[in-house]
């Protein structure tokens, strides 16, 4: 990873911002601007500094992971923001707003508020997340290994399934799969949702047995390396209803529309309405009640987001969800989900596990 490449485009927001130093505080920013993965720390950068401050559990690790950072240790002695900010004589420090708590912000606050020229805290928003929405050539790498991971174990896993097996016995089966085959863990707890309970967009895993004529809704995606992967498949056990078929084939048919006709420069609104035009023209528009799509990464949810609300410009180089849905209360539901990388313009379908026909088992 070129982390100096992401430390020089922070710093020119910085100077757009008109801000004399950041804080950051979330473990995503402090993970992609500086390589250090431990789960306790800050990142202080000016135009002329680069500090990873960590408690002694880390220290070591921020050394070896993050080497363009002169690493700090926390104690409970003097606070070391306050001696970064004093020594740096800053008057406007960028703070990530979006993840500090109420506590956290006064803390900050109170460790400041006795230096001579009294810096002002400034909200940032989701600007270093902006940074993090275009992927290099490294991240794609690394993004497309995670997915791989999610295909086969997706792959291996669907065709096991048979009446009297448990949904949590199937999310065991697939975080196993996913490790043997190379994963560092699961991306995000995984949903497996069977017959009534696929209404559910988000679902946990429960001892309900499988049962002939069940849609089996699995979400689920691997973390490779500190990229994230997500891959939705919706399988049939036993026969398939006409019904089944029909709510499937629209769901499939709102996906395929948008994966070939999404480009560069619209808005994740106007893609999210390639795939919602379709499902609602059948007739089912109540009953996809979430966004197409939203951003991946080290983070599971980033930008860009791909919704009804969705002002943001897709470019290339950002990958993104495709997953519509139809949800019946009482009944079920039909989720289709893959990963798509933007490039020249039109996005490249990453995720490979197999959809075209119903899956039936």
């Amino acid at each position: 990873m070129n982390f100096t490449n992401r430390i020089t485009r922070l710093r020119e927001k910085l100077a757009e911002q008109q801000l004399d130093a950041i804080l950051i505080s979330s473990s995503e920013n402090r993970s992609y601007f500086s390589g250090f993965r431990g789960s306790a720390g800050y990142l202080w950068i000016t135009p002329r500094e680069a500090i990873l401050a960590t408690d002694f559990r880390y220290t070591e690790q921020a050394a070896f992971e993050a080497p363009d950072y002169e690493i700090v240790r926390i104690t409970a002695g003097p606070s070391w923001l306050k001696n970064a900010a004093s020594s740096s004589n800053v008057a406007q420090i960028g703070v990530e707003d979006h993840d500090l708590t109420l506590a956290g912000y006064n803390s900050i606050k109170e460790q400041l508020s006795d230096i001579p020229n009294k810096p002002k805290l400034i909200p940032i928003g989701f600007m270093c997340n902006q940074l993090r929405a275009v992927k290099d050539a490294k991240e794609i790498e690394l993004l497309v290994q995670a997915i791989n991971f999610a295909d086969q174990a997706i792959e291996t896993v669907g065709a096991t399934l048979k009446p009297g097996i448990t949904e949590r016995e199937i999310s065991w089966d697939l975080e196993k799969t996913m490790r043997e085959l190379g994963a560092d863990g699961i991306s995000f707890n995984t949903i497996v949702a069977s017959g009534p309970n696929g209404a559910k967009a988000h679902h946990k895993p429960t001892d309900r047995r499988l049962e002939i004529g069940d849609g089996v809704v699995i979400d689920m995606g691997a973390l490779y390396q500190g990229y994230c992967s997500d891959i939705t498949r919706t399988f049939v056990i036993g026969k398939v209803s006409p019904e089944f078929r029909k709510i499937y084939d629209i769901v499939l048919s709102a996906q395929e529309t948008a994966e070939a006709t999404a480009s560069a420069g619209m808005s994740g609104t106007d893609v999210d309405g390639l795939a919602r035009q379709v499902i609602e023209s059948a007739g089912y528009g109540n009953e996809f009640g979430h966004s197409l799509g939203h951003g991946i990464g080290i983070a599971v949810h980033e930008l860009p987001g791909v919704g009804p609300n969705s002002a943001n410009t897709i470019e290339n180089g950002m990958v993104f969800s495709v997953e519509p849905g139809i949800y019946i209360e009482g009944w079920g539901g039909v989720r289709i989900e893959d990963l798509v990388l933007m490039e020249n313009n039109r996005p490249r379908v990453l995720t490979k596990a197999h959809k075209r026909d119903l899956v039936v088992i």
